[in-house]
């Protein structure tokens, strides 16, 4: 179930006409055509199987609409897509995990979002050091977000309490650890 789950983020985020699917401005997907798509693929899934992928998510990746015909994923994505965060007052500091072979460029243009729409940032270390170890040797990054707000910065916060910001300069990174 691992790797369908994989595969439906990577659809929600990055690349819904892998399965034949529109995403429409919000990021949501009609669930019965989300189902058929993966399926056309020769993968399984059934409603029962979706419904326990979005509900045992620990990272709680994915959102249905209210009767359960639309499904979402909630932030990571590179399609353009308005998943409706708010902007939020973060709190003093927030991490970002990133892999080692990563800080030179960090430390010479700061946090930047690449592909994404935003760059991720968490609320904890635990997080931040999975994330950094998906790309290699982990390394977390402090940032000093309070500062970056005030100093008119936006940062929006997804459903499932993922902190997102356009950019992060070098200058607001206060530590890192390994």
């Amino acid at each position: 179930m691992k790797n369908i789950s994989k595969f439906i983020a990577y659809i929600l985020r990055h690349n819904p006409s892998a399965a034949g699917l529109e995403l429409d401005e919000h990021g949501w997907a009609d669930v019965g055509a989300l189902i058929v798509g993966i399926c056309k693929t020769g993968r399984f899934i059934d409603i029962r199987m979706l419904e326990e992928i979005v509900q045992t998510d620990n990272k709680h990746r994915f959102d249905f609409n209210a009767d359960h015909t639309e499904i979402r994923a909630n932030q990571g994505h590179s399609v353009k897509v308005n998943v409706e965060m708010k902007v939020c007052t973060p709190p003093d500091v927030l991490y970002h995990g990133t892999a080692k072979k990563y800080i030179e460029s960090i430390r010479r243009d700061g946090i930047l979002k690449k592909s994404r729409n935003y760059v991720h940032l968490s609320k904890d270390t635990e997080t931040a050091i999975k994330v950094g170890r998906r790309h290699g040797e982990a390394v977390v990054l402090k940032i000093h977000a309070r500062q970056m707000y005030e100093d008119g910065y936006i940062f929006l916060c997804s459903a499932n309490g993922v902190w997102q910001t356009e950019q992060v300069p070098f200058k607001y990174v206060i530590g890192e650890s390994l």
